[in-house]
């Protein structure tokens, strides 16, 4: 972070001389230079109902609070203004808000949505109407490129890629666990776990593992036992379950019912509190998942934003409010380095250099972020031993 941008205070509070949103005045596609005083808007288009709602609904409290944070500030020039809408979990809808969010409530920029295709369904939006989106945790590769390759202009990402978090998991797998076996059962259904899946695979197999069978689920299955069943006569060390908490709960509640013991890796998509429901506190020991975000030995930065959040919402924040903390932060600074909305406020994210609760980074070409893969550990569904992984390692 350069100069004196962002300071997590021991209260809660953020310091900051910055400038948020939109002018009040003009189109949502037209360039505005910001006066001081203006209320400016910032939207907010989460999963707040739907079978991904807990990823959105965490997102969206984390986004509010910096925009709290922000108007709490003594050195605020202007007052920020969240527009929160539910996209229900559904790419369409999202969309459409982004459009209505864009054209008719003129917000400067927009943060989320949660997951990787409801956020790149919004990205034409953007383009259209000259508004960035902040993604706070679209990890799908490739996800931020249009199909002639090039990156879409006006959406950024604050979150690795998933190939990056699936060969992390490789090389811890392969070479902090010691495994050499390993079973990879994914959602068919989700472009973000068939991703997760194939570069796990290629990189396990080139650190010399050895991928013994691989099986599938569809999003919204409960009944997973015929697989499991087949899994369990498999001769493997680890099981890789690409894909979401809703499915991953209950795979592993019944593959530890079905005396499948080996150990259990998964990506991002398990954190959520929803997991411990799902699977049951004592079938989560022997099991890691791959974050950006833990609160074990946290900062002080962290501590002060963890209990911020909780006098906020009387709640543990996750790796997903924190994401969209940073999201939101990150958009505030640009604004302020830009001084105008549109193209100027774009280019600024183009080039920031962005100090946040999940690390230090600037983007690359893709809009990608190059940043750390911390792979977890859980203990009776808590989480311990946080270890940073290159997944590059050969």
């Amino acid at each position: 972070m350069k100069g004196n941008f962002w300071k997590v205070l021991a209260s809660g509070t953020i310091a900051a001389s910055m400038l948020v949103g939109c002018s009040s005045g003009g189109a949502a596609n037209e360039a505005v230079t910001l006066s001081e005083g203006d209320t400016v808007k910032i939207g907010l288009n989460y999963e707040l109902s739907g079978n991904v709602a807990t990823y959105g609904q965490a997102m969206n409290k984390g986004t509010e609070l910096a925009i709290k944070q922000y108007n709490e500030s003594e050195d605020a020039k202007y007052k920020a203004e969240a527009v929160s809408m539910d996209n229900k979990s559904d790419s369409g809808e999202a969309y459409s808000i982004a459009t209505k969010l864009m054209t008719e409530d003129q917000v400067v920029m927009q943060v989320g949505p949660a997951t990787s295709g409801d956020s790149i369904a919004t990205y034409p939006a953007a383009e259209e109407n000259q508004t960035p989106v902040l993604s706070p945790a679209v990890t799908q590769n490739g996800g931020m490129l249009k199909e002639d390759g090039s990156a879409y202009e006006y959406a950024w990402r604050v979150c690795f890629e998933d190939s990056a978090q699936a060969s992390a998991m490789a090389v811890f797998a392969h070479e902090n666990l010691g495994k050499t076996k390993a079973v990879v059962y994914s959602d068919a259904t989700s472009d973000y776990a068939k991703g997760l899946a194939e570069d796990f695979v290629s990189k396990f197999e080139a650190l010399g593992g050895e991928v013994v069978a691989q099986e599938s689920y569809s999003s919204g299955d409960t009944d997973f036992n015929a697989a499991l069943s087949k899994i369990s006569e498999e001769d493997f060390d680890v099981l890789y379950v690409p894909g979401y908490y809703s499915e991953s709960g209950l795979i592993i509640k019944q593959a530890r019912d079905a005396g499948i013991s080996q150990t259990i890796l998964g990506p991002d998509g398990m954190d959520s509190p929803k997991l411990a429901e799902l699977a049951g506190e004592e079938n989560l020991n022997d099991v890691y998942f791959t974050t950006a975000y833990t609160t074990v030995d946290a900062s002080e930065e962290l501590t002060s934003f963890i209990e911020a959040y909780k006098a906020e919402y009387n709640e543990e924040p996750d790796m997903f409010s924190v994401l969209a903390y940073d999201a939101t932060n990150l958009g505030l600074q640009a604004l302020e380095e830009a001084g105008k909305t549109g193209e100027a406020f774009n280019e600024a994210i183009k080039n920031i250099e962005f100090t946040g609760l999940t690390g230090s980074f600037t983007f690359d070409e893709e809009h990608t972020p190059l940043k750390k893969v911390l792979v977890v550990e859980l203990q009776n569904g808590e989480q311990v031993n946080p270890v940073e992984v290159d997944p590059n390692a050969e």
